[in-house]
């Protein structure tokens, strides 16, 4: 942010924010506060004699080539300390409840066959043939009610906690995955476009199954072995290569395949377009502008509403959320600090509650 901006916040003027900043003058201690506010700073990192060097909390896998991942943003660090609160009272609930651990969870590593790890996938999350598959929107819920029946958590979001100005930059990160014996987590950066979502879920999956954890950028030409093989779990599973490319005409143009494809996996086309770049029958050229042209398609038609219990659902996952509230209607966790994890007001707690009782028959 620049002096301007926090000037124009605080309000005062931003030579004041400038002689700050610069230790020639103080703000008063509410300022402070506002300050430390607009800008996410912990207030008490301001009486350091120097801001310290916040780390991301799981091993970041994003290099894409030589490259090696930007420095993480706040909001990045954020939102993953935000799903590891949550994921280690979940973590403590199996244990008090005597819950055993997942069989699935890094049964496989990147020795394993793709072809062993997709038929496992599978076979523990009961998906059906691809012809009794449904729709790609509908296939995407499928596989999240899927992988919460077995025990993952997948949590959905494009902004941190319910601060909408605090949007998550998919360029930034796709997804992440948490490998826990008892608690996985899987987190998808629901700022992406809707049609890209499929495949991070997979991806986020794949590193279930392997037993590693990492921030994912999901990205073309990892040089990174797990991701690498994350990659191709997912391209394997949403659209297997004999199959790919028996139905691929090579005399017409690629995106003129695109649509035949998507109907026949029952994925969206943009699937089908990552699928035919990592099988380089297309350029990453060619997949990245169409990429670009679906997210931004995304951001121009996209509502600022959007109905709050259901978006709370995909934030906290339907498991760890049921779990929560059972705990705080038994009077083992106060109403204020399910609140606080579920990111909702203490009020909205009956009616979120309510929602998801007439949820879990059909999801569960």
């Amino acid at each position: 942010m620049t002096p301007e901006e926090i000037a124009r916040a605080l309000p005062v003027k931003p030579e004041k924010v400038i002689e700050w900043e610069d230790g020639e003058s103080h703000p008063t201690f509410k300022q402070a506060q506002k300050w430390a506010a607009l800008t996410h700073v912990p207030f008490g990192f301001l009486f350091l004699q120097a801001p310290p060097e916040e780390e991301l909390p799981l091993p970041d896998l994003r290099t894409v080539g030589d490259q090696a991942p930007h420095k993480p943003s706040v909001n990045l660090i954020d939102i993953v300390k935000e799903v590891i609160r949550k994921q280690s009272w979940y973590l403590d609930y199996l244990k008090d409840h005597e819950y055993s651990a997942l069989p699935f969870v890094g049964r496989f590593s990147v020795a394993a066959t793709v072809r062993e790890v997709v038929d496992d996938i599978r076979h523990t999350l009961a998906i059906p043939a691809l012809q009794q598959r449904p729709t790609h929107d509908e296939y995407l819920r499928l596989l999240i009610t899927a992988a919460e029946r077995n025990g993952i958590l997948v949590m959905r979001s494009g902004i941190v906690g319910s601060n909408t100005h605090r949007k998550l930059d998919v360029s930034e990160f796709r997804g992440f995955a948490i490998s826990d014996r008892m608690a996985p987590v899987v987190f998808i950066n629901s700022a992406d476009a809707p049609t890209a979502r499929l495949f991070t879920l997979v991806h986020e999956l794949a590193h279930i199954w392997i037993g590693t954890s990492g921030i994912s950028s999901v990205a073309v030409n990892s040089n990174r072995r797990e991701e690498s093989f994350c990659n191709a779990v997912a391209g394997e599973f949403l659209a297997p290569e004999v199959e790919f490319r028996e139905h691929w005409s090579n005399d017409a143009f690629w995106r003129d395949n695109l649509s035949v494809l998507a109907s026949y996996f029952r994925v969206s086309r943009l699937v089908i377009a990552r699928r035919a770049c990592d099988l380089h029958i297309i350029t990453s050229e060619d997949y990245w502008a169409y990429y670009h042209a679906e997210l931004q398609a995304y951001r121009d038609k996209e509502s600022a509403g959007g109905n709050y219990y259901a978006s709370a659902g995909a934030k906290n996952s339907l498991r760890f959320s049921q779990a929560l509230l059972a705990e705080t209607f038994g009077g083992n966790v106060l109403l204020r600090d399910a609140a606080k994890l579920l990111g909702l007001q203490p009020s909205k707690i009956k009616s979120y509650a309510n929602r998801l009782t007439n949820e879990a028959s059909t999801r569960l």
